[in-house]
């Protein structure tokens, strides 16, 4: 590597993470883009498809709780290889295989991959970034996952103009082993790296909690006995599931309710999803300028979570709403809102449990939320067929709305009684 220092290195890293998210998510979302060909092609029923993406999401829940203990094992560099190989070669994967079966096998292989992204992006932060400053770097990084969509609403007609489907699964494929030739060439650990100044060294080691970073790895079954566990994994149970109706049935109650053309490029749900990118980045900046302005850590990360959940109740009013803009508004408002949250909860995990343990935190929790967003569809399947059977389909959607309102609140009230001691027991 070579030894020529650079000022700020660790926001270099953070371009990494954010990449890599985005990545991510192309690959993730190519298969939804591509439903109409597939089906067309394959003769896929709507059943068919439900199980294949039914087989990613049971993966990728496993692959949380999985990847996030290999991670914290292997360390930061090797286990963030490990987790975009799998995921990348399971994405070219799709290109060689032709039934609902073999979909189904390489989305689950595309689901353990994938569950590895933000597991090892929140140990990077944790170990690049002084605690004033782990807000903003897990806003940025998780704004991938907001480009990642919009990105893959360009690049996926782009390709399909030239090209066929296939093509589509191996181009996006390859861009992970890109990132991954940059990754193992540019990653180590500060107080190894030979690019970092001394001066920036001297800023992230000084602005580390040096009694949690100090502190022992945890074995990760006492992680479940910790009430900060059950913190971080409440945040993400609850919420998480919001955020797969916000992606998933926002097109379908636009098309529902205000006759939005789904067979057309739609700027209002564009609109929608480029928002969150505004809200990821903005929550984690919050709470970090909190920090510096002398709020202490756990204050300033659950002060930013109530004022989020409190804006939260905004998106109740939708139900009120008779414009399509005004709509659009509203719920850009919400889905910015609700990144600004999984900024903050991504956070709590690396202010609260040593380095050492970070990602197996991170994994636990976000084992949860894909288990919340296997579960929650569920609720919203029952409510929606039942009000569209009494010939009121948005009130099933208004009914959501208002559910999806109040959780934020229940799910701040739940964190703040599991934390309010600052140093986890590890008894």
């Amino acid at each position: 590597m070579p030894s020529s220092k650079m000022k700020n290195y660790r926001w270099f890293i953070v371009t990494m993470l954010l990449i890599a998210t985005t990545i991510n998510y192309i690959d993730r979302q190519v298969i939804g883009l591509l439903k109409p060909i597939l089906e067309k092609e394959f003769s896929w029923s709507e059943t068919d498809f439900a199980r294949i993406v039914m087989a990613f999401s049971a993966a990728y829940a496993t692959g949380l709780l999985l990847m996030g203990r290999l991670i914290d094992r292997v360390g930061t560099k090797k286990g963030y290889s490990i987790a975009v190989i799998i995921w990348s070669v399971a994405g070219m994967m799709h290109a060689v295989v032709r039934s609902v079966a073999g979909f189904a096998v390489v989305r689950m292989i595309l689901g353990i991959g994938e569950a590895g992204n933000f597991p090892a992006a929140m140990k990077a932060v944790s170990e690049w970034f002084p605690k004033k400053e782990k807000g903003l770097a897990t806003g940025i990084l998780n704004a991938g996952s907001s480009v990642g969509v919009v990105a893959a609403l360009v690049i996926v007609p782009w390709i399909l103009s030239s090209y066929g489907w296939q093509e589509v699964f191996w181009i996006t494929g390859v861009l992970g082993f890109v990132w991954l030739g940059v990754w193992w060439l540019v990653y180590e650990l500060p107080s190894r790296h030979q690019r970092i100044t001394a001066e920036e060294l001297a800023l992230i080691e000084e602005g580390q909690d040096h009694a949690m970073q100090a502190a022992p790895a945890i074995k990760w079954s006492a992680l479940f006995r910790m009430p900060h566990t059950w913190a971080v994994v409440t945040g993400k149970f609850l919420i998480d599931p919001i955020y797969w109706f916000f992606l998933f049935w926002l097109p379908s109650y636009f098309a529902s309710t205000f006759g939005l053309d789904l067979k057309k490029p739609s700027l209002p749900l564009m609109v929608i999803y480029a928002a969150t990118t505004i809200g990821s980045v903005g929550g984690g900046y919050l709470s970090s300028w909190l920090i510096k302005k002398g709020w202490p850590v756990l204050k300033a990360r659950k002060s930013v979570l109530l004022a989020l959940a409190m804006l939260e109740f905004s998106v109740i009013l939708v139900q009120f709403v008779t414009d399509v803009w005004v709509a659009v508004g509203l719920l850009s408002f919400a889905v910015a809102l609700h990144q600004a949250w999984a900024t903050n909860v991504f956070t709590l995990a690396a202010d609260l449990f040593p380095k050492e343990s970070v990602s197996s935190v991170v994994g636990i929790a976000g084992m949860s939320g894909a288990i919340g967003g296997i579960l929650f569809p569920m609720l919203i399947g029952y409510l929606l067929d039942m009000y569209k059977a009494q010939g009121d389909l948005q009130g099933g959607y208004y009914v959501i709305f208002t559910l999806c309102g109040f959780t934020y609140s229940v799910a701040w009230l739940i964190i703040h009684l599991l934390t309010r001691t600052r140093v986890p027991k590890t008894a």
